[in-house]
Parts: structure tokens; C-alpha cells; sequence
């Protein structure tokens, strides 16, 4: 039984759409935290700092994850 790379269990397309899957979610985490981010380049504060990342926690975690999802879809 050999590991050959042509019959890895995905095919060639869905494997090339999974790479998308990480950008698109960082896209939508960064979108998701727009105006948060505006408001912290504008005036930084602890309180805002701390709204942001209490309020948006599924974007955080992706923004935290990504590296992770970057190495897995690769």
C-alpha cells in the first residue's frame, strides 16, 4: 500500500476551494470587527478594548485560529 498524492481521498477541486476557507473566514472576522477597530484607531481605550472583544468573541477567536487554519488548509 503506497501513499500516492493522486488518490488522497479529496478530490483536486475540492481540496483547491478548502484554501479559500481561511482567508474568507478572516475577511468576515475583520469585517465583523470594522467599526470596532475604527473606533480603537480613533481614540484607544481599555473600556473599548474590552466591549470589542466581549461582544465580538467568534471573530476573535477566528482572528486568533487563523494561524492555525492557514497550516491545516495549506
Amino acid at each position: 500500500m503506497t501513499n500516492n498524492p493522486m488518490h488522497s481521498g479529496r478530490p483536486s477541486l475540492q481540496r483547491r476551494s478548502a484554501r479559500w476557507l481561511p482567508l474568507l473566514l478572516v475577511l468576515l472576522a475583520f469585517g465583523d470587527l470594522r467599526t470596532e477597530l475604527i473606533l480603537l484607531a480613533d481614540h484607544f481605550t481599555l473600556t473599548g478594548l474590552t466591549y470589542a472583544i466581549r461582544d465580538h468573541q467568534l471573530a476573535i477567536l477566528v482572528l486568533l485560529s487563523s494561524v492555525s487554519l492557514w497550516r491545516r488548509y495549506r
